[in-house]
């Protein structure tokens, strides 16, 4: 078994000098390669060891830092790779020829980057323009300084590696997020700002971009408090997704910037391709094969009836539920007619989980 030892997180600065020496890392952005940066960690390899035996599928784009690693590809070539040459540019693995195995001719370190990562912040970059010549701020007609599209899709915490990789925005298809960085709107809002009213009609979906809010919900004349978001979350998606009434009021509890997508862009942008509805028929064949059913109705409503081997995930409580659901698992989402578990849906994907919606509910059987 190879052993290889792993040096300690050095520092992101030292990491970020590496991955400035490669391509094409260099091409993203200054914050997107100081995100990688702290994402990497330099690896030390013995001579004689193969630093390419545990990465039989791809997964990782590998790059020679230092050293020389002999390279026998699946074709028979064989070719000698030296670290800080033209040849140890791109990663070692980035050929169209798969390589059969490697040695390291002398000691070697290398850095080893998540290949869909990778491509998720190459294509983020390059859609949202990636130029560092152009300014980072616009003056609005109210004097206040707004970053560019370009600055603020690269620099935000909204999108994240983390978020890119696994939330809502891993699975638009490129062209959407193309149109979404067209059409989403930055704006100012002061501290005590109430954003979404509970109650009124839905009309935007919220990122914050920076600052924090407060999710408040009246009931029996009380004043509930939900939940606070900060930086990199988002709202306002349920009453779009279920075609309903805001459920709670959104207010700022500090100045900041929020982007804001008008519904039928939402709908069009992003709800149509994360919301992937089957028949009855369809989702009990994926039950059988190890789905696992998700019932977002109400506790009083899922005893009452549910589908068998149901687990009740209420609505209101799924983004406290969501976290400890299985990434590797699907779940077929239902309601009484469709709505909830459409907005449910959108929820778990925002979190990385894998739902399908069983069209028109309980109510489409009966």
């Amino acid at each position: 078994m190879m052993a290889t030892k792993q040096s300690p997180a050095i520092n992101q600065a030292q990491n970020l000098s590496v991955l400035q020496q490669f391509e094409p890392l260099v091409r993203l952005t200054p914050s997107r390669l100081s995100e990688l940066a702290s994402l990497c960690v330099i690896e030390d390899i013995s001579k004689d060891l193969d630093p390419m035996r545990m990465n039989t599928h791809g997964t990782q784009s590998v790059y020679l830092v230092s050293g020389d690693l002999g390279v026998r590809y699946h074709d028979g070539t064989k070719v000698i790779i030296r670290a800080q040459t033209e040849a140890s540019l791109h990663p070692v693995n980035a050929g169209q020829t798969p390589i059969q195995d490697s040695i390291a001719l002398t000691p070697l370190q290398v850095i080893r980057i998540d290949t869909d990562l990778l491509d998720i912040m190459m294509t983020w970059d390059q859609l949202s323009g990636n130029d560092a010549a152009v300014g980072s701020t616009i003056k609005t007609s109210a004097n206040a300084n707004i970053r560019t599209q370009a600055s603020w899709m690269s620099d935000t915490g909204i999108f994240s590696a983390a978020k890119l990789q696994n939330g809502v925005f891993s699975q638009l298809p490129p062209a959407n997020i193309e149109q979404m960085f067209k059409r989403l709107q930055p704006i100012k809002v002061d501290a005590d700002q109430i954003i979404i009213k509970q109650g009124a009609e839905g009309d935007y979906y919220y990122l914050i971009e920076s600052g924090t809010a407060t999710v408040t919900r009246e009931k029996n004349g009380i004043q509930e408090h939900l939940a606070e978001l900060n930086a990199g979350s988002a709202f306002g998606e349920e009453a779009l997704v279920s075609d309903t009434k805001r459920n709670a009021t959104i207010t700022m509890k500090s100045a900041g910037e929020l982007l804001r997508l008008n519904k039928t862009d939402f709908i069009e942008l992003l709800k149509a391709p994360l919301i992937n509805s089957i028949s009855m028929a369809q989702a009990q064949q994926k039950v059988s094969a190890g789905a696992i059913w998700l019932d977002v109705r109400f506790p009083s409503e899922y005893q009452f009836d549910h589908i068998k081997q149901a687990v009740n995930a209420p609505l209101n409580e799924l983004r406290n539920i969501a976290p400890s659901l299985d990434k590797k698992q699907t779940y077929i989402v239902y309601c009484q007619t469709g709505r909830r578990s459409a907005a449910a849906a959108f929820i778990l994907a925002q979190y990385g989980v894998k739902a399908e919606v069983l069209e028109g509910g309980l109510r489409s059987e009966k």
